[in-house]
């Protein structure tokens, strides 16, 4: 996959080079020159000075070729910027970026963006996100995960009891428009809903499915 970074701190420059150790493809954007530094040896990718909601600097970086795009700075202007215009100007397909500061929860919500909170970040759960492509981890209890999708073409017309496996998959919340429900067994999913349900970890892939792009 051919992944663009934004970000060398931390949590970026260690994300890019777990990604870079599985063999993808990937540039690194930082605005501070000195920043790289912090890139593992075993780091083969690509950095570029500059910032990351830069259309230049992305056209330099390849984004229009890139498959995956992580925001992963402190700032959370920065990334939602970046994340923005990866997403509507390029037309990336697969974007997530960092949440800094959990009081601006709502507004990565309003906009559908795929994100991670900066209180729990861990590269591992951006790298995770980019490689299995599809909905929000919102939390993990034992080999539970609370998860949170939207509704593929897959459950249009399927009972919310229909669409659940038995001790496996629980959907808990559906949020329709503006108005969230606790559904009831029979309620008919559609699709683009929004769908908060808990998973054993084992049986995720099976779910897949149902999780639109």
């Amino acid at each position: 996959m051919n992944i663009v970074v934004v970000g060398c701190g931390r949590v970026g420059s260690q994300l890019a080079t777990m990604l870079s150790v599985e063999g993808h493809n990937v540039v690194v954007i930082d605005r501070d020159e000195s920043a790289f530094r912090r890139l593992g040896g075993t780091f083969n990718g690509v950095t570029i000075v500059g910032l990351g909601f830069d259309e230049e600097v992305l056209e330099e970086a390849g984004i229009r070729e890139a498959d995956a795009f992580a925001a992963t700075t402190d700032l959370d202007n920065t990334n939602l910027m970046a994340a923005e215009v990866a997403r509507k100007i390029f037309g990336v397909k697969h974007v997530v970026a960092r949440l800094y500061n959990p009081v601006r929860e709502r507004t990565y919500q309003l906009l559908d963006l795929d994100y991670v909170c900066g209180t729990t970040l861990v590269a591992e759960s951006l790298m995770e996100k980019i490689m299995s492509g599809h909905g929000h981890h919102l939390n993990a209890i034992d080999d539970i995960e609370v998860i949170e999708f939207k509704a593929g073409a897959a459950l249009e017309g399927v009972r919310v009891d229909g669409a659940e496996m038995a001790r496996r998959f629980r959907i808990f919340t559906v949020v329709r428009g503006r108005v969230a429900y606790v559904p009831e067994p029979d309620m008919v999913l559609h699709e683009g809903d929004i769908v908060f349900g808990a998973v054993k970890s084992e049986t995720f892939p099976k779910i897949e499915r149902y999780m639109g792009e």
